[in-house]
């Protein structure tokens, strides 16, 4: 990705909601597997940002949101659960060797963790907030958002960091990967790209950021 293209703006992008001209921001963070978008979450995080981690929520409401566990009962049947909760094991071996039943798992959660976090964003007082998820946009939550944020980092990077982290083989990093918009794409629907390939500084960018969102805020 060319230098260029860093940190600016695609103003053809932006989100002309009423939300970005008269109160606080909702900014939306998103990067591939192995991309380090978590970690830069909680470098806003450092900098008194509040973040939703929506991949995390979900994984909660999965276990405590009564209409998506009922929901999840009756699409993949009473095993789903065990004592009261996920079964995350049988869920996965449903899911992640059919496309069909992924997409139905992810049509069932999204809304319910969307609405989630427009309820938790409602809450906050901050000039402007973070909604952390790898399927920002395909799961149609960029829409609620006024601006997003991608993490980029070269695939063969992305892959060593996974395999690293989690100790899985490259093959099984790749079948994830290709569940998600290729990398290059997801970085031109972004209005902001932050640069993460172990060669340039991740917290310069952040702080640049956080200014701009700080200073649209009281524009």
């Amino acid at each position: 990705m060319p230098d260029s293209e860093l940190l600016i703006p695609n103003y053809f992008k932006l989100n002309t909601r009423l939300n970005y001209f008269l109160s606080m921001l909702r900014i939306g963070l998103t990067g591939g597997i192995g991309s380090g978008k978590t970690m830069v979450a909680k470098l806003f995080g450092i900098l008194g940002i509040p973040v939703y981690y929506a991949d995390d929520k979900a994984k909660h409401l999965m276990n405590t949101n009564k209409e998506l566990k009922s929901a999840i009962i009756q699409h993949f049947g009473n095993d789903a659960y065990k004592k009261g909760e996920l079964d995350r094991k049988y869920l996965a071996s449903i899911v992640f060797n059919d496309k069909e039943k992924l997409e139905l798992l992810n049509s069932l959660i999204h809304p319910v963790t969307i609405r989630d976090a427009e309820e938790w964003m409602n809450r906050q007082t901050t000039p402007y907030v973070i909604k952390e998820a790898a399927l920002l946009f395909e799961s149609g939550a960029a829409e609620h958002l006024d601006f997003v944020i991608g993490v980029y980092a070269p695939q063969h990077i992305r892959i060593k960091r996974v395999m690293d982290r989690d100790h899985l083989p490259e093959e099984e990093i790749m079948k994830r990967i290709s569940r998600q918009i290729n990398e290059e794409m997801k970085m031109k629907l972004c209005n902001f790209v932050i640069v993460n390939n172990d060669q340039q500084l991740v917290l310069p960018q952040v702080i640049e950021l956080d200014k701009k969102f700080r200073e649209m805020s009281t524009q």
